[in-house]
Formats: C-alpha cells, structure tokens, sequence
C-alpha cells in the first residue's frame, strides 16, 4: 500500500462482471473504509490500460466471446502480469480465473492462451453443465470458514503442481474434475468459480485480500451482521435435501 492509500481495480467490467460479480468490488471497498482504510477504486474498461500500481485487483465472470476478448486485450496490454510480478493481490471469478490459467477452450472451439499467472489448465466439460449452490471446507492454510457459493460453469479446470486447491467441495462439483477440488491458488493470485457475489457471501476471504495487501495478520472487526445472515441463509438452502 502506498502512502495515497489502498488502490482497488476492477479488471473489464464491461466484459467480465456476470451474477454481480461487480459485488466483490463493493464488498472489498467497503470493508477497507469500514476500518478507516484509505481506498480508492478504478474500474478499467477493455480500452483502457491496467495500471500496475494497484494493491488488489478483482475480475469477474462473463460470457464465451467476451472472455476470449477480455484474455486477448490483457495478454497484449500486459499490466496485469506485471502487476503480479510486483506483489499485487489478484482474485478472479469464473472466466477470470480460466484466463490467469495457462489456457481454456475459447467460444471458437479453440485452445486459448491465458496469462499464467495460475498454474492451471480448462478445458470444455463434456457432461452435465456445473450449476448450483456449493459448500466447501478452505485450504486449511488460509484459515478461513467454509465457502459458500453459486456455480455456473461448463469448464473443467485441471491443477498444476504449484496450484493449491482453493477449497475442497462438500456440496458441488468446483473445479468438474471429480476431485473436490474448487478454484486454485499460490500465495497472491486466486481463482474460484464461485459467484453469489462470493465475497459478500464470504467476507472474511474480502479481509483476507486486505490483510495480504496491507501486510498484516489481522484488522479492526467490524459489523458482521448483514454478512453472517446470508451466509447462513445460503449454507442452509445448500445443505437442505432437494
């Protein structure tokens, strides 16, 4: 962090915010000024270059096409691996997480190259589409509660060695590979399939992102309530029989 404050970026939002991911955004502003952080956000559009002086940059889900524009426009605009290269925190969502991979399958059939800035590798599910709410337990070395979201996918995401599962499903199909395994991470860039927008749904991921820009192992509480009322409504719509 800067001495001009926390800097947030919201990577395309005019390709890639689908199920209000646009709401991770919000949710991590919001808990940083919460606590009295200095925030200010950028929302960049595909036109626009990524700057790489962000703290936290946050992308969102989209459609076939777009993804394949939004992954075009960030390989040859560069801002965002080097932004990685210098430490930035970067949490990506659905089609955000395929593109920081090595590569996915494009709307075009085609294998398309991605940034990898995630040891992973998606491709084209041949069976039934990922679709519904999932529950799972974190990697135990994040230290955080269960994750509870919504997935909407026909990807299938295959992890490298330097890749740690995000989390492991109890309820859900994650990553599609029949492992349990759902979203992937290294020690500064994230990625998960999980809508809902996931981190209202999971806030204490938000302050995870916070703590890791801010280089801290713990922040001022704050007002919970709100948060831990849909997280419960949501853990409790997965968890009822069908």
């Amino acid at each position: 962090m800067s001495n001009n404050g926390l800097r947030l970026v919201w990577v395309y939002p005019d390709l890639l915010s689908t199920y209000g991911d646009q709401g991770n955004a919000l949710v991590v502003e919001r808990r940083a000024r919460q606590r009295g952080l200095d925030v200010s956000r950028v929302d960049v559009r595909s036109d626009q270059p990524i700057p790489t002086s962000g703290d936290i940059y946050l992308i969102g889900g989209g459609e076939d096409r777009p993804q394949r524009l939004a992954a075009e426009r960030l390989r040859r605009d560069g801002g965002l691996s080097r932004a990685a290269s210098n430490g930035a925190i970067i949490f990506s969502v659905c089609a955000g997480y395929q593109i920081l991979g090595h590569e996915f399958i494009n709307d075009l059939g085609e294998r398309e190259p991605g940034l990898g800035l995630l040891d992973v590798v998606s491709t084209r599910g041949e069976g039934e589409r990922c679709v519904g709410d999932v529950l799972g337990d974190m990697d135990p070395s994040l230290g955080l509660p269960p994750l509870t979201g919504f997935e909407n996918h026909q990807g299938v995401t295959h992890l490298g060695p330097t890749a740690r599962p995000f989390a492991r499903t109890r309820i859900g199909r994650g990553n599609g590979t029949g492992d349990g395994t759902e979203g992937a991470y290294n020690d500064t860039v994230f990625g998960t399939y999980m809508h809902g927008p996931v981190l209202a749904r999971n806030p204490l991921i938000a302050d995870h992102l916070l703590k890791l820009a801010l280089d801290v192992n713990a922040l001022p509480p704050c007002d919970d309530r709100w948060y831990e009322a849909l997280r419960a409504e949501r853990i409790a719509a997965a968890t009822q029989p069908a």
